[in-house]
């Protein structure tokens, strides 16, 4: 579900952000996985690039987090997606989240 949609730059079927103008904006995520013993890598795709990562081990617990945080300057019409790299996650997405938002214009 989405909490916040100001503009409607997320979209919801694809999961991808799409930025109105250019500028600086500022991404986080906290994706779970639960009952899973594989290593996840995660990582804040920009026009298909990999800007921020993160990863959660294969701990024999019942659930694991991998978070992260970070700055982007961006142009007009880039997008930010969440790519799954490594791993799985046999629960989905429904325990993650995404954010994202601009900081400053350029």
């Amino acid at each position: 579900d989405i909490l916040v949609n100001v503009g409607t730059h997320f979209d919801q079927e694809s999961s991808v952000f799409l930025a109105p103008r250019r500028g600086v904006y500022s991404f986080n995520f906290h994706v779970v996985k639960a009952y899973n013993r594989q290593t996840i890598q995660v990582s804040l795709m920009v026009n298909g690039w990999p800007m921020i990562s993160a990863f959660a081990g294969d701990q024999d617990v019942t659930r694991e987090a991998a978070t992260n945080a970070g700055l982007v300057i961006m142009e007009k019409g880039d997008k930010a997606y969440l790519r799954l790299e490594r791993g799985n996650l046999m629960g989905g997405w429904k325990y993650s989240t995404f954010s994202g938002f601009l900081v400053f214009p350029l």
